[in-house]
């Protein structure tokens, strides 16, 4: 390549440079990737009252033929402080994002911000290690994230027995988590009196992991988004939806195909759903766009959208995450 080719801005609006570099991915002839280990740190779950952490977690596994497993986090003080022992808390079951393809309930950053989340609304956090594209496409994490809520409804769980209210559950993702949440609530839905006593009160959407075929403006606006360029989102789709299937595909475009359908029976049921975002991610569109079709169909669905920032801000600079959590409280308060 010329050196004028290398300062030349691309007049492609969807491949800006190579997303399985950007991403540290290698596609093996398997169909497996094979991930740079150093990318996305770990941290360990600190279950021990007597650890002074302000929140204890502890893992617990759900399948063990699947390798799925939960992270549950417990503000440190309802376990101290007998007199809290009447007081149950709300619970959110989360979903960490990636793009399905990376990251884990215990990547640092989403401990991090579950951690700080349980703390700040004072709730009881299970967030969810799904299985990851391409080794299991959609909706291999869809079958994740159902399998968790079915576990908590039986569960024999210390914690979740003496703290958990039962009747104040929430289905939150960020990014694919986002998208994660939406369809195991689209589920959930439809199967809502078989998961009884667990009673979800609503959906938190936040910066959900959304596409299409046809690129929205805020895509092409921000084509070279240091973050989330669209090239790489076409990828993440790519290796993740079911082989042969295009980005129309109701997974993804919730718009398209069956998609709006299946909006009537969250409507149905009676779920608040809060979507969240900020209008310097490209997928600020498709958000606006899902909010707009809830809207449409009947759903319970508030917004919450600020000037500025990028996709994943809340996870990388937990600062941010304070007025997200703000946000957060009141729409559980007015839910429950």
């Amino acid at each position: 390549m010329s050196d004028q080719a290398k300062t030349t801005p691309s007049s492609d609006p969807i491949v800006v440079d190579d997303p399985y570099k950007r991403l540290e991915i290698t596609l093996n002839p398997d169909g497996s990737l094979t991930r740079n280990p150093n990318r996305f740190p770990n941290t360990s779950a600190t279950p021990d009252p007597d650890q002074t952490v302000p929140v204890l977690s502890k893992d617990i596994t759900i399948n063990q033929s699947k390798h799925t497993w939960v992270r549950i986090f417990l503000p440190r003080q309802q376990v101290l402080d007998t007199s809290l022992g009447t007081n149950k808390l709300p619970v959110i079951v989360y979903y960490h994002g990636g793009g399905f393809i990376h990251c884990s309930a215990s990547t640092t950053g989403f401990h991090v911000f579950c951690s700080n989340m349980a703390l700040q609304l004072q709730a009881i956090i299970i967030s969810v290690d799904y299985r990851l594209s391409p080794e299991h496409r959609l909706p291999a994490a869809y079958d994740d994230a159902m399998e968790v809520l079915c576990w908590i409804k039986t569960t024999e769980d210390e914690w979740l027995k003496q703290y958990m209210d039962f009747n104040a559950c929430f289905l939150m993702g960020t990014s694919a988590g986002g998208n994660i949440a939406y369809h195991a609530g689209i589920r959930a839905a439809e199967e809502a009196d078989e998961l009884e006593p667990l009673k979800i009160q609503g959906l938190i959407l936040h910066q959900p992991f959304l596409g299409g075929s046809s690129k929205v403006e805020s895509e092409l606006r921000l084509v070279n988004d240091p973050v989330l360029p669209p090239g790489v989102s076409d990828l993440m789709w790519e290796l993740a939806l079911p082989i042969g299937a295009d980005r129309d595909h109701e997974y993804c475009n919730l718009t398209a195909g069956k998609g709006p359908k299946l909006l009537e029976k969250l409507a149905s049921v009676g779920w608040r759903v809060l979507v969240t975002g900020c209008d310097g991610d490209p997928l600020i569109d498709r958000q606006v766009g899902l909010v707009k079709l809830m809207e449409e169909k009947g759903v319970q669905v508030v917004s919450h959208f600020r000037v500025g920032d990028h996709h994943g801000v809340d996870v990388m600079q937990p600062a941010k995450a304070e007025a997200l959590f703000l946000v957060l409280k009141d729409f559980i308060s007015s839910a429950s």
